[in-house]
């Protein structure tokens, strides 16, 4: 059914629309968090994949209409794959705002403990007296927070936002080993 040039070059469109449009989901999700130089270097790759490809469909679309088939697949799928990747690479700062009306101090001293810089507020809630810990950190920090506050404190309530721009950012002493390193740890 398929000349096995036509598939050929086909999977070459799909995987590279994949990689460009990866990078575009990054770059436009850096260029938002202002990382102006990033942006720019992953706008360069970008464009240039997206030429050498939109120009080899356009070339061949009359002979080979298929190719837009494996176009459109690629640009889909490269959507959900930048997606994931930005998740996995979790670049940014984020402000964790935790509320809980039983755990404010033992949580906010043993997030210090593990050397995370916390606020916390006093407050008053739809049931009483609460503490609202406040947490400016990096967004892979959030992989080890957040069991650490469910942990002290199945019940209370967070929220995270984005942090765009910051004076000073204090990185925890503590994070634990994760990916490889996790992996070395063990042995």
């Amino acid at each position: 059914m398929f000349d096995m040039n036509i598939l050929l070059t086909g999977l070459i469109i799909f995987v590279a629309r994949i990689c460009d449009v990866s990078i575009g989901t990054i770059r436009t999700i850096v260029t938002v968090q202002g990382r102006t130089v990033v942006a720019f270097i992953l706008a360069i790759f970008e464009i240039t994949l997206w030429i050498l490809v939109a120009s080899t469909v356009i070339t061949q679309i009359r002979e080979k209409p298929v190719l837009v088939i494996f176009y459109a697949l690629g640009y889909a799928t490269g959507n959900v794959v930048g997606i994931l990747v930005e998740r996995k690479l979790a670049f940014g700062s984020i402000i964790l705002r935790v509320i809980t009306r039983v755990a404010g101090k033992s949580l906010s001293d043993r997030l210090r403990r593990m050397g995370q810089p916390v606020t916390i507020f006093a407050g008053e809630g739809m049931e009483g007296p609460v503490n609202e810990l406040y947490v400016v950190c990096r967004r892979r920090d959030l992989k080890w927070l957040l069991p650490v506050i469910k942990d002290e404190d199945s019940n209370a309530f967070y929220v995270v936002e984005q942090a765009r721009d910051i004076s000073k950012i204090l990185k925890p002493m503590y994070a634990p080993a994760t990916g490889w390193r996790a992996v070395m740890k063990k042995k």
